[in-house]
């Protein structure tokens, strides 16, 4: 092998490295601003994209439909206005893409289930369908609307 060979091995060996060694980072200090940590009425701020998140998630599952109406009606309980269903791109901004199982900063967003959560995104073309963000894995998945999935709201 010759020079440039033995270089990129090594450099391809180091990245893998690193890698695997931040396989359980959280968000860089600071993202994440918490509220009432741990509490019902908990949020998190985040600091790049500007956005408040409901902390902690409701225990139930809801169709689409309702989980819109869960959202418009939850400043009462986190306090303020102007709180509603994300959309699949403003989910995909929590999702930790070095995490799985699940992928989001568990200090942010501790007890958060390895589950499906609902967007306002609906589907193009589709009268029954909305995207979906897993938390799993952080992939996003369209779903028909009668389905219930998990909720976090966002203002």
């Amino acid at each position: 092998m010759n020079t440039c060979t033995l270089r990129v091995l090594g450099a391809l060996v180091a990245i893998a490295v690193a890698l695997a060694t931040s396989a359980n980072a959280s968000a860089p200090t600071g993202r994440y601003v918490v509220t009432n940590g741990g509490t019902a009425s908990g949020t998190v701020y985040d600091t790049k994209t500007e956005l408040t998140w409901q902390q902690a998630i409701p225990s139930t599952t809801y169709t689409w439909a309702d989980a819109k109406t869960y959202c418009a009606g939850v400043g009462a309980s986190l306090g303020g206005t102007g709180w509603r269903l994300p959309t699949c791109k403003e989910l995909q901004t929590i999702v930790d893409d070095s995490r799985t199982n699940p992928a989001i900063d568990p200090n942010a967003f501790p007890s958060t289930p390895s589950a499906w959560f609902w967007s306002s995104s609906p589907v193009a073309g589709s009268s029954s369908g909305a995207w979906l963000v897993s938390s799993f894995y952080g992939f996003t998945y369209g779903s028909a609307f009668p389905y219930p999935s998990f909720v976090r709201c966002v203002r």
